[in-house]
């Protein structure tokens, strides 16, 4: 049923560090791929089928904004060139035609100024991605989400629902705050765990 347009496709981000002093991708982390097989067209890689879009969330620690969780590092600096330019990152599309085996690649510029949104003004798909992304990293207890809780995804599923014709959104919403009641139940000491006892049973 999937009618493939590109085979083998493979994203890469290089970050300017004279404005992104940290940054990590959202899931995928069955997926990575070392730096070199980028460009191995022996290495497989995803499909993509018409009508379909693939979504990768970053989050990014710009220069300067405090926002580190490493050391900051004393014998890597910027490179002083990359430092008087606006880009912020390269983003790399690498893909083979479902009839080839070459592939080929397409570069675009991330420009600092494109970062500088409030939440508010990206679109509907931009945040409910990212409450999703969010519940993702509640799940499994990512040392690296901090003040955000399930009352925090469901509110930003619920305001980014958007024209929600099947459903599915709705259906989000609905396992957020499932999980987070089954989470206060837990913190609240409701959930136990049942330990069997050891006694054999007599006659």
């Amino acid at each position: 049923t999937l009618l493939t347009i590109a085979k083998d496709v493979k994203i890469q981000v290089e970050f300017n560090p004279a404005h992104v002093s940290e940054y990590r991708l959202l899931g995928y982390v069955t997926r990575h791929l070392a730096n070199e097989d980028f460009a191995n067209d022996k290495v497989d890689a995803g499909e993509i089928g018409a009508g379909h879009t693939v979504t990768a969330l970053y989050e990014v620690a710009l220069t300067g904004d405090g926002g580190e969780w490493n050391t900051p590092s004393k014998y890597q600096p910027a490179n002083h060139n990359s430092a008087e330019t606006n880009e912020i990152a390269e983003l790399r599309l690498r893909y083979k035609l479902p009839t080839k085996e070459k592939s080929q690649l397409v570069s675009q510029i991330i420009q600092r100024d494109s970062l500088q949104l409030q939440l508010s003004n990206t679109t509907d798909n931009f945040r409910f991605s990212a409450a999703v992304a969010g519940f993702g990293q509640l799940l499994r207890n990512n040392k690296y989400l901090v003040d955000f809780d399930y009352d925090d995804v469901a509110t930003l599923a619920s305001e980014s629902r958007g024209d929600d014709r099947f459903g599915y959104r709705s259906e989000f919403i609905r396992l957020v705050d499932l999980a987070n009641s089954l989470k206060q139940q837990q913190q609240a000491g409701v959930i136990r765990s049942i330990v069997e006892p050891n006694e054999e049973s007599e006659g």
